[in-house]
């Protein structure tokens, strides 16, 4: 097993073509760009060891914050059923995968294109390096504790822990917030980023946040519920007009029709949304 892989190591360089130098540490070589800068045979450098898409060794000065042992946000690039996700570290030639072994057992609550998730590297048996999420230890030592001059100011977070009993996200503060499942239209997924604002403080320092707007926003705050609806639709479109059912309204959002009728109004009147044959479309901006 190679020990230096996902780790930062300072190798020689004892080669070079036309496009690489070669580093080398331990008996193992690393390709090294020369885009990176100029280096001389026998010069001692410091960077980055992993094996890159093609399968090579390879080896880079422009340090990863994500490593062993090294916790840091990286963006979802892409989600695949048979694999899990993977994310953006910084490195121009590797993507790295998360295993779906880590990720929420609903596929509808993994992490879409342009999520975060905070991971570390790991290597395992086959030299094949994977991304770890941090727990719950990790965001608490990150974290620092909320203070009552927070109450009702907005806050933009990200999700990192889906429970039962509600979603915890970390603000870009970096305090710790929860948010109960009656303080939001549908549960958010793993690495996404949210917007909320705080309606206590918990005695551990842990703001709780609703995804609900305020009372004077609630005509507003049902169109919002109705987008989210549609945005999570595989088709962008739901069997719901302001001619359908009153109960069949309520019984799927919660609201009166009278309230339905108010938010769809809105919606198309700002043009977000057209009605149809008996569906509602969302119209892509």
């Amino acid at each position: 097993m190679n020990n230096l892989l996902a780790t930062v190591f300072t190798g020689l360089v004892t080669d070079e073509n036309d496009s690489h130098y070669f580093v080398q540490k331990n008996g193992f070589t690393f390709r090294l760009a020369k885009s990176e800068g100029e280096r001389q045979l026998g010069e001692g450098v410091e960077g980055f060891g992993y094996v890159n898409q093609k399968q090579e060794l390879a080896f880079t000065t422009e340090i990863p914050k994500s490593r062993q042992g090294h916790y840091a946000f990286a963006t979802v690039i892409e989600t695949r059923r048979d694999l899990g996700a993977f994310v953006d570290i910084g490195l121009a030639d590797k993507d790295i995968a998360v295993s779906l072994d880590e990720l929420p057992t609903m596929r509808e609550l993994w992490p879409k294109k342009g999520d975060r998730l905070m991971v570390a590297l790991r290597v395992d048996q086959k030299d094949r390096i994977w991304g770890t999420l941090a727990d719950e230890k990790i965001f608490r030592s990150l974290s620092r504790l909320g203070t009552q001059d927070l109450m009702n100011k907005d806050l933009t977070g990200t999700v990192y822990r889906l429970k039962l009993a509600g979603t915890y996200i970390l603000t870009e503060e970096y305090h710790i917030g929860f948010i109960h499942p009656s303080e939001r239209y549908m549960e958010p997924r793993l690495g996404e980023v949210v917007k909320g604002r705080v309606i206590g403080l918990r005695p551990d320092g842990v703001l709780n946040v609703s995804l609900k707007p305020r009372a004077h926003e609630v005509i507003n705050d049902d169109a919002e519920m109705l987008l989210v609806y549609l945005e999570r639709t595989p088709d962008k479109q739901m069997p719901y007009t302001d001619k359908s059912d009153p109960e069949a309204i309520k019984q799927m959002f919660g609201i009166s029709k009278g309230q339905f009728k108010r938010a769809m109004g809105h919606l198309l009147k700002e043009k977000r949304v057209v009605q149809e044959n008996g569906i509602t479309k969302l119209i892509s901006k």
